[in-house]
């Protein structure tokens, strides 16, 4: 599938890939994680499944991630946001099932909120709504939280890469979109993967999340040897399984 771009309503280039569904079928959203993209195995996975079962595929990069324009540094939760719905409004039509990996855990529920009518089920992994204020401010020492506050940002090292920059007002903004202190509404089909060996996204954070949702048809599964990343073999395997689940609920 070749990928393509568009120009957000906010003016910022977001690059994506479609397949349409069959009649009667949803559409798959990918929704990333926090410096992730479209081109993981996860990602991947999710768009060839949805294809062969007729259900439709949208994938795309925030700005600041993978193949959109825009500078990393400038991204807050906000911005991001923004995004995913403008790529939910451009790119897709009809039924939704929203796939969220880790921040895109986040994503999917902010636009489950934004677009009710539209969004019929979840699937998260490792999901990490507020992690920016339960998550990630607490980790940091005292000096790199003056560091943020008082020059802007600090670099935070990364187990996949170069180290990159949290600036004071991704964590700001991040704040702006809590979610986990109350309930959070929505009553279509929820599926949620957590490894218990996750060192980002502790299990219990999914267990908060699970009981702040109002959904009757959630079905959290902790896998016991499982990382963050959940992207093994049968950690894949599982992802596709629920997300037939899912499908089967919604079409």
């Amino acid at each position: 599938m070749t990928m393509e771009s568009f120009t957000s309503p906010e003016g910022r280039r977001l690059a994506f890939r479609r397949t349409d569904p069959a009649p009667g079928k949803p559409t798959f959203v990918w929704l990333s994680g926090f410096k992730s993209d479209m081109s993981g195995g996860k990602a991947m996975a999710v768009e060839a499944w949805a294809k062969a079962q007729g259900c439709g595929a949208m994938l795309f990069d925030y700005s600041g991630h993978g193949q959109s324009g825009g500078r990393f540094e400038e991204g807050t939760i906000s911005v991001w946001r923004e995004d995913a719905l403008a790529a939910i409004d451009a790119q897709t039509e009809g039924a939704l099932v929203l796939v969220g990996s880790s921040m895109g855990g986040w994503m999917a529920l902010l636009a489950a909120l934004a677009r009710p009518g539209r969004v019929k089920g979840l699937v998260l992994i490792a999901p990490a709504p507020d992690f920016t204020e339960k998550l990630m401010w607490p980790e940091f020492t005292p000096a790199q939280q003056a560091e943020i506050m008082d020059e802007g940002f600090t670099l935070r090292p990364s187990d996949y890469g170069e180290p990159y920059p949290i600036t004071r007002e991704l964590i700001v903004d991040g704040a702006r979109w809590s979610l986990m202190d109350g309930d959070i509404a929505f009553d279509g089909p929820v599926r949620i993967l957590q490894g218990m060996q996750d060192p980002e996204v502790p299990w219990g954070h999914a267990l908060a999340l699970a009981s702040a949702m109002t959904a009757d048809d959630l079905v959290l599964t902790l896998i016991k040897d499982g990382d963050h990343r959940l992207s093994r073999h049968e950690d894949i395997a599982r992802l596709l399984a629920v997300c037939g689940e899912v499908a089967e609920r919604v079409s």
